[in-house]
């Protein structure tokens, strides 16, 4: 939990998981990868986040840590998406807790 904690403890990863929970309404369509089934290229995300890409990968890297997205590779880019599953458990366990 502490982990999750620390993951979502931040602006950008908290703009990130927004972004992600709908990314047909926050990202363009993609060359490679579906924005839904793929997830989102690394590149799109630190692009509105308006940092440079190993900024970003940075916060991207925490969010995975915590297992709160994945990554998949498709040719040479990364593109990461919501694991729903791990967010739900994240916030029944903070609802315990508080």
């Amino acid at each position: 939990m502490l982990a999750g904690l620390r993951a979502v403890a931040s602006g950008p990863r908290l703009l990130i998981l927004q972004w992600l929970k709908d990314p047909t309404a926050h990202f363009p369509p993609q060359t490679d990868g579906d924005l839904v089934d793929d997830g989102v290229c690394s590149l799109f995300i630190a692009t509105k986040l308006g940092m440079t890409q190993p900024s970003a990968t940075g916060h991207l890297k925490v969010l995975e840590r915590a297992g709160l997205i994945r990554g998949k590779r498709i040719k040479q880019w990364v593109f990461y998406r919501r694991d729903e599953a791990r967010i739900a458990e994240l916030k029944r366990m903070i609802e315990g807790e508080l």
